[in-house]
């Protein structure tokens, strides 16, 4: 995720693109805007959703202009290497001043413009083709402090993705199993428990919760020891599922609906839910930290904004099908944050096998993801500590890292299972980072840095729509105020207690 620079892959075209990028962006946190919809109100929450989408999109086109700039400074290198080395083999006779040339040479390919070398040997200087990494791009425009910035951000983003997953898979199996050990049908009928009810003989609700914790972490856990990666099969399985599960979801709270069995009266706005809906819209948004991986292999980007927008537009429409649906079939308080488990009660589907898919879900989706992310994380923690020409021992290698790696989401996890709650903090905090204010600096150092090497008069075929730099000033000051607010709404909603 934050790596240097890697393989480009096989190449697809700009809608197999736009199907990939869809397939990102829509993932747990989905699952969890119904309950931040009915908690805001709807008026509320809707315009928010368009606001945030509408920011997403242009922090999105930031990165992509980034990722050119970086190409195009790649490339430019070794345009000036190559010229290097032909200017050694020139030299070879041994003349006294070769070194003071070398060093000249370094200094103007450091400095000069060459917007000449551009327009006559490499028209398209800023094509993307080369995959730069959200981690290279800032070592490449930052310098130390804001390179450590950004790791630690991605960091921080990465803990709160894994303690979501290790909380959402075992709340999701307690829910079901406690159902099944009552011999009931009721898990989401609106019914409140306490994590001190029984769930199956003498054991509580909280005790299987932490059973599952348990098991989960020595299932999964091992995997961030090693190196793990995420086949094709098993993406098509997952996305094929996902979609499975969402497009059921929808039509089953559709009939409900026009059958006049709704239930829900949703209000137009909550103020005191705002700050879980910024973060799990932020959440729900998020992206740009796998844009290279995305971008790049399109074969065709000449309109690669446009289709980003067509993309952001789809995802808009489906996030309001989704969470409009489930506000008005089911009351707000028999809204769960895991929107999946609505769908486990009889009276809302009367055919097991579809009950416990949906219920069971997100256990099979996010257990395929868990490992992968965790080892991304990993390799965040040694690429963050790593130092020009040093190894690490094995056991700081192999076990050091891993641990800190598994074991404070884990610790997180067991504390609580307030999902809403984590996803909020996650997207309000790290993801507000990853989203806004990382890309808006990345735009303008790397505009900076276009225009000190290839000079003012260079224009980047993939510039942001969003050009001027009142929208990058608009983004930071956006990010920042979340942050305040946030903050803000924490401290007194913590002091009202």
């Amino acid at each position: 995720m934050a790596g240097g620079i890697t393989d480009t892959g096989e190449l697809y075209s700009p809608y197999v693109g736009l199907v990939y990028m869809f397939n990102l962006i829509v993932g747990t946190g989905a699952l969890t805007m119904p309950k931040a919809f009915a908690t805001a109100g709807w008026l509320v929450s809707l315009v928010l959703l368009m606001f945030l989408g509408f920011m997403s999109y242009m922090t999105t086109t930031f990165v992509v202009e980034a990722m050119a700039a970086a190409n195009a400074q790649l490339r430019w290198k070794r345009m000036e290497k190559r010229k290097e080395d032909d200017e050694d083999e020139d030299s070879s006779s041994g003349v006294s001043d070769s070194d003071v040339l070398l060093q000249d040479g370094y200094e103007r390919a450091e400095t000069r413009p060459i917007l000449s070398v551009q327009r006559r040997g490499s028209p398209n200087i800023f094509e993307i083709t080369e995959r730069v990494e959200m981690g290279q791009m800032a070592s490449m425009f930052f310098n130390k402090v804001g390179v450590n910035l950004f790791y630690f951000c991605i960091i921080i983003y990465l803990y709160g993705d894994l303690a979501i997953y290790a909380a959402a898979v075992p709340v999701s199996l307690m829910q079901v199993t406690c159902a099944i050990g009552n011999h009931s049908c009721n898990v989401g009928d609106g019914t409140k428990y306490n994590d001190t009810d029984k769930c199956w003989g003498p054991i509580r609700r909280i005790d299987a919760y932490r059973l599952y914790l348990a098991a989960f972490t020595l299932l999964l856990g091992p995997f961030t020891f090693f190196n793990v990666q995420k086949t094709k099969y098993l993406q098509i399985m997952t996305s094929l599922m996902r979609w499975i599960a969402f497009i059921l979801m929808i039509i089953l709270a559709l009939i409900r609906i026009s059958r006049g069995q709704a239930e829900g009266h949703p209000s137009m706005a909550q103020l005191s839910g705002i700050r879980n809906l910024f973060g799990v819209c932020v959440y729900s948004f998020m992206c740009q930290h796998s844009l290279p991986s995305l971008i790049t292999p399109i074969s065709k980007k000449k309109h690669v904004n446009k289709l980003v927008l067509l993309d952001y537009i789809l995802i808009l429409a489906f996030y309001s099908l989704l969470s409009f649906t489930a506000i008005y079939c089911f009351r707000n308080d028999t809204l769960m944050d895991m929107y999946t488990l609505n769908f486990t009660n009889c009276e809302i589907i009367n055919v097991a096998f579809i009950r416990y898919f949906l219920g069971l879900f997100p256990v099979f989706t996010i257990s395929t993801n868990f490992p992968i992310i965790a080892v991304t994380l990993r390799n965040n923690w040694k690429t963050l500590f790593h130092r020009e020409g040093g190894t690490y021992p094995w056991v700081v290698d192999r076990i050091v890292f891993p641990a800190i790696t598994l074991v404070p989401p884990v610790l997180v996890a067991f504390c609580t299972h307030d999902l809403e709650s984590l996803v909020g903090i996650t997207g309000a905090y790290a993801g507000n980072g990853i989203q806004y204010l990382i890309p808006a600096f990345l735009a303008y150092c790397s505009r900076k840095d276009t225009q000190l090497v290839f000079g003012s008069g260079t224009v980047n075929k993939h510039l942001s729509p969003f050009r001027h730099t009142f929208w990058i000033v608009f983004v930071l000051i956006w990010g920042f105020s979340c942050f305040v607010f946030v903050t803000a709404n924490i401290v007194l909603s913590e002091s009202k207690l």
